[in-house]
């Protein structure tokens, strides 16, 4: 493993709206390829990486709910939102040669292996990256959770949210010009204040188990190796 990295075995949560590129939904090719090229560097330097993947670009469970739909279906169709985004990004993985292999909590065996922690943590050993797909699998839990849960079961060194800013500001930065970036975090000042980094369940998940929370910009070149090696612009909670 490269000597710049402290961490050896890492999960990124990433949000199903970083994968639209400019587009107002879907998911955009180029976009997934250049996220790919930022998880290859450092897989390549002896990373072990998993990922978890939202599904907001193709489908909120939340609004959708709102609209009628009845809630427990909503979020169902939101797991499987998140399945199609885990098979584009295996699929930008692997044009580039790298082992990936994408697991679901809901079994679905003719497009995907049935999530199973011992196995998963094999692939990871091998040097595959593991992209785990329909959250929990249950409703009413977000794949913030899911990522929380997946990095504890996995023995993780660190929980990554790549996001659309470069970590956690006093106020929203592109509303206020005088937002500042806070460098470190505690669990509880996030949860106190309440931050909305991530869900109050995933924040406690991850304080439970002294896993440090790292939040940084997903769109910056560069920024994932960056941030592996010590460097770069990010927010780190721990206790």
């Amino acid at each position: 493993m490269g000597q710049s990295y402290k961490y050896k075995r890492v999960l990124l949560k990433v949000s199903g709206e970083a994968l639209m590129g400019d587009q107002d939904y879907g998911i955009d090719v180029a976009t997934t390829d250049r996220i790919a090229k930022e998880i290859i560097v450092a897989q390549k330097k002896g990373l072990q990486i998993a990922l978890v993947i939202g599904g907001g670009n193709i489908f909120r469970g939340l609004s959708s709910a709102a609209a009628g739909i009845e809630r427990s279906t909503a979020d169902y169709m939101g797991m499987l939102a998140t399945v199609m985004n885990a098979l584009a990004m295996q699929s930008a993985l692997e044009r580039a040669g790298v082992d990936t292999r994408v697991m679901s909590a809901i079994p679905m065996t003719t497009v995907c292996e049935p999530y199973i922690r011992r196995r998963a943590v094999r692939h990871m050993e091998k040097n595959r990256v593991v992209i785990f797909a329909a959250g929990t699998g249950n409703p009413y839990f977000t794949t913030d959770t899911a990522a929380a849960l997946r990095a504890a079961e996995m023995n993780c060194d660190a929980l990554l949210k790549g996001t659309q800013v470069d970590g956690v500001y006093s106020a929203d930065p592109k509303k206020d010009p005088n937002a500042t970036r806070y460098a470190h975090l505690t669990y509880q000042k996030v949860l106190a204040d309440d931050l909305r980094v991530m869900d109050a369940s995933a924040i406690s998940l991850m304080r439970d188990n002294k896993i440090p929370i790292i939040v940084f910009s997903i769109h910056k070149k560069g920024g994932f190796d960056a941030i592996m090696g010590g460097d770069g612009d990010c927010t780190v909670i721990q206790s």
